[in-house]
């Protein structure tokens, strides 16, 4: 299932770079179509219904986008996965699509969980210092996490680098305790 997802993802994101969309906004309108999918049962239910004709599928999405002001090639893009039974993977194939559009324009995603809210020189800092690690432009999305005591924990891809109080004082036992 999962290198469906992907292919979906990486005709999509194709079709953003040869079209010369704006990503962002790409994106924003489609996490904005996840969000408004997972809020509503009677929808994916009505889209997901191989009972209910392709065309009155299309029509509410048609009628949804406009009221959304989604852009045609997003409203193609969940047509496609309407028409193919896709839609119950439409959050997994839009992360992948992040993924795939984060890969080839060169940036790569960061989750930053700090103690405390970070004032923007320390997030231009902390994103400055990935950049370096990871050789590549970064997007960081940021939380706070008050068990963490103090400093961060960042998380780009698989990896963990752990530069919190809780994570020292847990080396630190770890360390005793051998």
């Amino acid at each position: 299932m999962a290198a469906v997802n992907s292919r979906y993802a990486r005709a999509f994101a194709e079709v953003v770079l040869e079209q010369k969309l704006d990503a962002g906004k790409v994106v924003a309108e489609l996490r904005s179509l996840v969000e408004l999918v997972k809020a509503s049962p009677q929808l994916r239910a009505v889209w997901e219904n191989p009972a209910v004709p392709g065309e009155q599928k299309r029509s509410l999405l048609d009628a949804i986008a406009k009221r959304a002001a989604v852009s045609r090639p997003v409203r193609n893009f969940l047509a496609v996965l309407i028409d193919r039974g896709r839609l119950a993977a439409l959050a997994a194939i839009a992360r992948q699509f992040e993924s795939e559009l984060n890969e080839r324009l060169g940036f790569v995603e960061a989750e930053v969980a700090s103690a405390r809210e970070l004032s923007d020189a320390e997030k231009r800092a902390l994103e400055a210092q990935i950049a370096e690690v990871t050789g590549r432009r970064v997007r960081a999305h940021y939380t706070r996490d008050a068990a963490l005591l103090g400093g961060a924990v960042i998380q780009v891809g698989s990896t963990i680098y752990d530069g919190s109080v809780k994570g020292q004082l847990r080396k630190l036992k770890e360390a005793l305790s051998t």
